[in-house]
Order: structure tokens, then sequence, then C-alpha cells
């Protein structure tokens, strides 16, 4: 007989099933465009072999390259081990193409913690500031809307670069999709033609049909330990766009003269490949995830966004717990039904990177990779959980089971 606890959970897949639909379509269309890329270079066994040393003449690496590229419909990408995380890939793009006597300018509001210090919103050795690049940052208007208006008006000669934050982050602002991006892309490029269009496409990798890049991004840039990596890739991160603007950055990625030449692939070639075909598939397994938790933690009363309903553009669900022991117990429900590392607990603590405190649930094979079930959390009011991934809707299940134990045993 079902108990209390598997009838509402059944009760709330019933609620979502539509969108789990829609999201299974979305799966299979992204399906079809990541092996239609594979197609069209003729990739082989051959190709998942890696190279040592200065990985010159690696033709698997520039197939796959060319693979990434044209499943982001972008003219050029990338894709490298030596990449380390999102962050990272975001910092090698902006170094990348900008110069002394530039300016950054923020589009979507404050960039993640992470880029403070890339930027120098934060003091911090090495970053743009100390190249004389201005950084800047237009915020969205009140409903969480691109203010291309303001953008347009507050934009100069020197402005070089429009970033766009993707996905949430740790705002309580909701997710852009690709179509208002490629909305504010023309607006912006209709007046400013100069200006370079960047986005930091992390978490959103195929949770829609199209990428920024499909749209008009000079460049997308990402982690291969989230969407993209399909949840086995072990390292690394891309940046895809315009070959023009690839070139550029390649210069920074060795050296100048250098480019993108060098870069040894070693043993993750095969990885890399296998990772991208596994994408759209594990990414749809996230999002059904990631509806059901929506579905099950408002039908509670807790605040979540995106809410229940809404179609997603991103991974990340953001829950309002407004309680510090409440976070922590959450936090501490998903460490205790991951894979790997189940057995610690979850605590508070300062963090490379990070204004405040923070805790991260993060059980995973891959360290850091949040395509797999995980959540982190700043320990600042009101005390939001920022949930992420899941490699298997089973798994996502029984981590929400274990969470109602904790802050829902009425329904137990």
């Amino acid at each position: 007989m079902r108990n209390k606890l598997d009838g509402y959970i059944a009760a709330c897949e019933a609620q979502i099933r539509p969108l789990v639909e829609q999201s299974e379509r979305i799966s299979q269309e992204n399906q079809e465009r990541v092996l239609d890329a594979f197609w069209r270079q003729r990739i082989s066994q051959a190709d998942l072999v890696g190279t040592t040393g200065y990985g010159l003449s690696d033709v698997g690496r520039d197939k796959f390259e060319a693979v990434f590229a044209t499943a982001f419909g972008a003219e050029a990408a990338l894709v490298r081990p030596q990449i380390v995380s999102g962050t990272h890939a975001i910092s090698l793009a902006l170094f990348g193409v900008l110069r002394p006597g530039d300016e950054l300018l923020f589009v979507t509001g404050s960039p993640y913690d992470t880029l403070h210090g890339v930027t120098g919103l934060r003091t911090a050795q090495g970053s743009l500031a100390e190249w004389g690049i201005s950084t800047n940052i237009i915020d969205l208007t009140a409903d969480g809307e691109i203010d291309v208006a303001a953008i347009c008006n507050y934009i100069t000669d020197r402005t070089k670069l429009c970033m766009f934050q993707r996905s949430r982050g740790y705002q309580a602002r909701p997710a852009i999709s690709v179509a208002t991006l490629g909305k504010a892309f023309a607006e912006i490029r209709a007046v400013h033609p100069h200006v370079l269009l960047g986005v930091d496409n992390c978490y959103g990798e195929f949770v829609e049909t199209l990428e920024p890049t499909h749209v008009g991004a000079d460049m997308v840039m990402g982690s291969l330990i989230k969407n993209p990596g399909g949840g086995i890739v072990p390292t690394g991160g891309y940046i895809a766009g315009k070959a023009s603007v690839i070139e550029e950055v390649a210069a920074r990625l060795v050296a100048p003269g250098a480019g993108a030449e060098y870069g040894p692939t070693g043993a993750y070639q095969q990885s890399f490949y296998q990772g991208l075909f596994l994408a759209p598939h594990v990414v749809g397994q996230a999002i059904r995830g990631s509806l059901l938790f929506a579905q099950a933690l408002s039908g509670l009363g807790y605040r979540v966004a995106p809410e229940p309903g809404v179609p997603r553009t991103d991974l990340i669900l953001s829950v309002q717990l407004d309680d510090p022991e409440r976070l922590l117990r959450f936090c501490q429900a998903i460490q205790a039904v991951a894979p790997i590392d189940a057995h610690v607990r979850p605590e508070a603590d300062a963090m490379a990177g990070y204004a405040d405190a923070v805790v991260m649930a993060a059980g995973t094979f891959i360290q850091g990779a949040s395509l797999e079930l995980s959540a982190d959390a700043p320990m600042r009011p009101p005390y939001i959980a920022y949930v992420q991934g899941g490699l298997t809707y089973e798994h996502c299940v029984i981590a929400l089971k274990r969470i109602l134990r904790q802050i829902a045993p009425q329904i137990c």
C-alpha cells in the first residue's frame, strides 16, 4: 500500500506531466542536433584518441571543436581540458577580447560572485581593473527584464563588450530565455553595431532547443562539468562563437602566436565526445527532477523559483527556506543521498571567490560537477538553497523524499 509520502510525490508527478512532456520533446530535438554535428564531421574511432605534450596536430580535438561549434550554432569553439571551470572560461574570454581602456558592461545585473575578483568589482590580484579595463553594471528592470533602453543609452565608444548572465546565479531574478536574449541582441546591435555580445551560458546548455549563439551572441562560455559534459566529463570548459572572436581568445589560451594549435587532450578526448552525446538526455533528466522539486516544495508553502508550471531556461531552482538551520538540514539531506561522500555532513564555511560563508552539498563523482544533483547556498537572509542537476530522475525522487522527511514531517 502506498504511504502518505509516496502518494504526495505521485500527485506532484501527475501535475508536472505536461511540462515533463515538453522537456522530453526538447531533449529529442537537441539530441538530433548533436548527432547531426557528429555526422557532419564524420567522427571515427581514431578521433577518440587524445594527444600528449604540445598537442600539435590533434585531429580529434579539432574535429570535436567543430562538432561543438555546429551543435551550438557557432562558427568556432575552444573546448579544452586546460579550462578548469566556468569562471575560468569567462575570464579567458574577457581577457581575450578586452584591451586597456575598454569598458566591460554587465547588462543583467551584478555577475556571479566568482567574477567579482576577475573584473575588479572586488579587489583581486590580476583583475581586469589592473589592466585599465573598467567594469560597469546595468540592472534588470523591477520585473526582471533586460533594460534594453538603458543599455543603449549607456553604451559609448569605449564599451567593447556587453555581458549577459543567462542563469539566476545567487540572485532573486528569473533566468533569461534564449528568445529574450535574441530580441535584446537585435535591438542593441541595431544602435551599437561595434559592441560585442557575450553570454555566461552556465546551467543553460540544452535546456532549450537553441543556444544564445544561434540568435546572435558573439561568444558563449561555460563549463564541461555542467550541462554540456553529460555528467561524465571530468574537467574542462568552452568558449564558442564567431571565428574572429575565438581567434582572439585562443591567443590568450596558451600564448600569442600559438593560439588554438597547442593543447593536448590526453585521456579526456573520448569523454568529451561521449559527454556531449549524452548531454541532451541527462539535462532532460535534471529538468524533470527540478520540476518535481518545485511542485512538491511549493505545495508545502515554500517559495520556489521558477514556480511550478513555468517552462525552464536553466537548471537552477531556488528554494527560500527563511531559516539558517532549515537551510542546513535541506543541504544535508541532499548530501546524505549522494552516491559519493553520503556520510559527510556539510556545514557553512568561507570559500574562495565568495563574499559570504557558503554551504555546499555535492556528493558527486566529479568534484564540483553541478550537473550531478547538488545544492549550495550563501548563508545570508532569506536563506535560499540553489538546487541543480540530477543525472537520473530516480535519484532526484530519492533526494526529495529525504528532504521532505527533514523539513516536512507532517506528510511522511
